[in-house]
C-alpha cells in the first residue's frame, strides 16, 4: 500500500463503497475541522484507470468537495493507495470504516455482505471480520431472495423494515401479487403487521409459542428469510395440539402437589397486583394464561388478595374471634342497604345519560359479572378468504383508525382489540374514571370502535345497521381471484356475467363452461382482450341491501334482512 497526495479532481467514490448511491450523506460535522486543519486521516483509494476511486473516506471527500465549491483552496489530500485488484479487501475496508459512522440499515449490510460473498469470503469470515454472529450475516444475505423491486422500495424508504421482514415470509408469487397492490393507486397494499395477516390468511401463530413436541404437528410452516420468525400454516391443527399440551401441563402441576391449577379463558390476563405470592405448602395456586396468539404462561404460587386476607386472619387466630363477634350488619341488612342504594343510582342515571354512556363503555370493554360483550372472531372458513379480507381497503382503513382510537382511550395502539371482557372490577372503574375526563365526542368515537368490534358477522343487526348507514363497498372492494374461485353454479356465473357485461353477452356465451365465463368476467373487470372496463362494479351480494341472482334463495344476508326489514319501514 502506497501513501500519496492526490488532487480532488482525480478522485471519485468507488462502487464498492458501502455508501455508494445513498441519497443522503451527512458530512457537515467534518466541515469545520477540515476547513481549519485540512484532512489528517488518509483516504483509502485504488487506481481505476481514469484516476482514483475512494473505497473508504467518502464523507471526508464530500466535506472537502463542499469547501472547494465555497471557494476554499483544497490542496491535494493524503490517500493510501491499495494494491491492484483487491476487491474483497476494499469492501472490507469500506464496511469497517462505515460501521463506525452512521448505523447501516439491513439493506446496507445485505449489499456489503453480498459483495464480500461474491469476492470469495465465507459467511464465517465475514462474521469474524466485523464481530457479528454468523446467523446475523445469513439473515442479511437472505434478503437476496426478495424481488429486486422490493429491495429497491426499501432502499428508497418507500417501505419500512417491518414490511421488508414481513415480505420475507412471502413466496415469489405473493411478492409479485403484493407489488401489484402497491403500484395500483386505487388499492392499498398491506404493510407491517397487517401484511402478515394478508400473507398468512388469518391467525398469526408463531412456532415459538408451541409447548407441544414439534414432531406432533404435521401441517405446514411459513418462515421468513431472516430465520427470526416462523408461523403455523394450519392454526386449527396448532390449537388442537396446544390445548392438549396445556391440559397435560395442568395435570403435571397437580401431580407435583399444587392443589389448584386454573387455566384462564383464552385472551384473559393474569393481574399480579390483584394476587399475593404464596408457596405451594400454604395453598398457592397456579394460573395458566393463554394469549390469542397461542402463547402460554404459568404464574406459580399465587392466591387472590381476598383469599390472602382470610389466610392472614386464620394465622393470627382472628378467625375464631370473628366467628363469635357479631358483625355490625347482618347479611339481610347489608342486602337491604345495597338494594336501596342501587335504586337511587338507577334513578339518577336516567337524568345523566353522559355518565351512563361512560359506564356503558367501561362495561363493554372490560366486562363484568353481568356484562359479557365479545368481539366478533371474524373466522374465515378458508385461508384465502382471510387473506382477501385482510388485504381489502376497508380493513386497511379500519386498522389505521383503530390505532388512533386505542391511543385516544389511553391504551396501547398495537392492542389487538379494544373489547377484552375479563370481568375485572378494577379495570371497569379505571376506565370509567378515564372516560369521565373526556368529552362526549371522544367517548362516542371510542364507543363506535367498541360497537364495530362486537357487531356480529352476518347478523340481522349488522345488515340493518349497514343499510341504515348507507354502507357502500364501492372503492373498498375489488373482485379478486378468491371471489371468482368461490363462485359456484352455472346459473349464478351466467347471471353475474349478464350483470357486469350485458344480457346479450351472457346469452352469447351461454354454452361456454363456467371457467370460460369467469375469464370473460375478469376481462370486463380489468378491461382485457378489448372489452370495456367496468369500473367499481359490485356484485349484488355486496350491495346494501343485498340481493341474489337466482330464485334458489338460501342467501344468508338477504334472508336475515328480509326477516326484519318491515321493522324499519316508515309510514307514508
Amino acid at each position: 500500500m502506497e501513501l500519496m497526495h492526490i488532487p480532488l479532481s482525480e478522485l471519485a467514490v468507488a462502487k464498492v463503497n458501502v455508501r455508494h448511491g445513498s441519497k443522503k450523506a451527512d458530512y457537515h460535522d467534518l466541515v469545520p475541522s477540515i476547513r481549519e486543519r485540512g484532512i489528517l486521516q488518509p483516504l483509502l483509494v485504488r487506481k481505476n484507470g481514469r484516476g482514483y476511486e475512494i473505497v473508504a473516506g467518502r464523507r471526508r471527500y464530500l466535506a472537502a468537495l463542499s469547501l472547494e465549491k465555497e471557494g476554499l483552496e483544497i490542496e491535494a489530500i493524503p490517500c493510501a493507495v491499495m494494491a491492484k485488484g483487491d476487491d474483497a479487501a476494499a469492501i472490507e475496508a469500506s464496511l469497517i470504516e462505515n460501521v463506525a459512522h452512521l448505523p447501516m440499515d439491513e439493506m446496507d449490510q445485505f449489499e456489503a455482505f453480498n459483495r464480500l460473498l461474491k469476492e470469495g469470503r465465507t459467511v464465517e469470515e465475514i462474521a469474524n471480520i466485523f464481530g457479528v454472529t454468523e446467523i446475523m450475516v445469513r439473515r442479511r444475505l437472505a434478503i437476496a431472495n426478495l424481488l429486486p423491486k422490493i429491495r429497491q422500495l426499501n432502499r428508497s424508504e418507500e417501505i419500512d423494515s417491518a414490511t421488508l421482514r414481513a415480505l420475507t415470509l412471502a413466496s415469489k408469487q405473493q411478492q409479485k401479487d403484493w407489488l401489484v397492490l402497491f403500484e395500483d393507486e386505487e388499492q392499498h397494499a398491506p404493510m407491517g403487521s397487517a401484511l402478515k395477516g394478508w400473507l398468512l390468511g388469518g391467525e398469526q401463530i408463531p412456532v415459538k409459542v408451541a409447548i407441544f413436541e414439534p414432531s406432533a404437528y404435521d401441517g405446514g410452516i411459513i418462515a421468513d428469510l431472516f430465520g427470526e420468525e416462523s408461523f403455523f400454516a394450519d392454526p386449527q391443527k396448532f390449537w388442537t395440539l396446544q390445548i392438549a399440551a396445556i391440559e397435560a401441563k395442568r395435570q403435571a402441576y397437580l401431580a407435583e402437589g399444587w392443589t389448584k391449577v386454573e387455566v384462564l379463558e383464552t385472551g384473559n390476563r393474569f393481574y399480579q397486583w390483584d394476587h399475593e405470592k404464596t408457596s405451594k405448602k400454604k395453598g398457592g395456586a397456579v394460573f395458566i394464561t393463554v394469549s390469542e396468539g397461542g402463547e402460554v404462561e404459568a404464574h406459580e404460587g399465587f392466591v387472590s388478595r381476598a383469599e390472602a386476607r382470610k389466610r392472614d386472619k386464620k394465622d393470627k387466630g382472628e378467625a375464631q374471634e370473628a366467628k363469635s363477634a357479631k358483625p355490625e350488619l347482618t347479611a339481610p341488612m347489608q342486602n337491604y342497604i345495597e338494594l336501596h342504594r342501587l335504586a337511587a343510582v338507577r334513578l339518577k342515571l336516567l337524568d345523566h345519560p353522559q355518565i351512563a354512556l361512560r359506564l356503558v363503555l367501561a362495561h363493554m370493554i372490560a366486562g363484568s359479572s353481568l356484562w359479557q360483550v365479545k368481539p366478533d372472531p371474524q373466522k374465515a372458513m378458508k385461508p384465502e378468504i382471510g387473506a382477501s379480507v385482510a388485504a381489502s381497503p376497508a380493513s386497511f382503513a379500519f386498522e389505521e383508525r383503530r390505532k388512533d382510537i386505542l391511543i385516544l382511550a389511553g391504551l396501547d395502539g398495537e392492542r389487538a382489540e379494544l373489547v377484552r371482557p375479563n370481568g375485572d372490577n378494577y379495570a371497569i372503574v379505571s376506565l370509567f374514571a378515564r372516560f369521565l375526563a373526556m368529552d362526549d365526542e371522544k367517548c362516542l368515537r371510542i364507543l363506535a370502535l367498541a360497537m364495530a368490534e362486537t357487531i356480529g358477522c352476518g347478523s340481522a343487526i349488522a345488515e340493518a345497521a349497514g343499510i341504515k348507514m348507507n354502507a357502500d363497498l364501492t372503492g373498498l372492494w375489488w373482485a379478486d381471484a378468491t371471489f371468482l374461485n368461490l363462485l359456484g353454479g352455472k346459473d349464478v356465473v351466467q347471471a353475474i356475467l349478464a350483470d357486469i357485461a350485458t344480457p346479450a353477452v351472457a346469452d352469447g356465451n351461454k354454452t361456454e363452461t363456467s371457467k370460460v365465463q369467469k375469464g370473460i368476467i375478469r376481462d370486463y373487470l380489468d378491461g382485457g382482450n378489448g372489452r370495456p372496463k367496468h369500473e367499481n362494479w359490485l356484485p349484488a351480494y355486496l350491495r346494501f341491501p343485498a340481493k341474489g341472482y337466482t330464485e334458489r334463495g338460501s342467501i344468508g344476508v338477504v334472508d336475515r334482512w328480509q326477516s326484519v326489514a318491515s321493522l324499519f319501514e316508515t309510514e307514508a
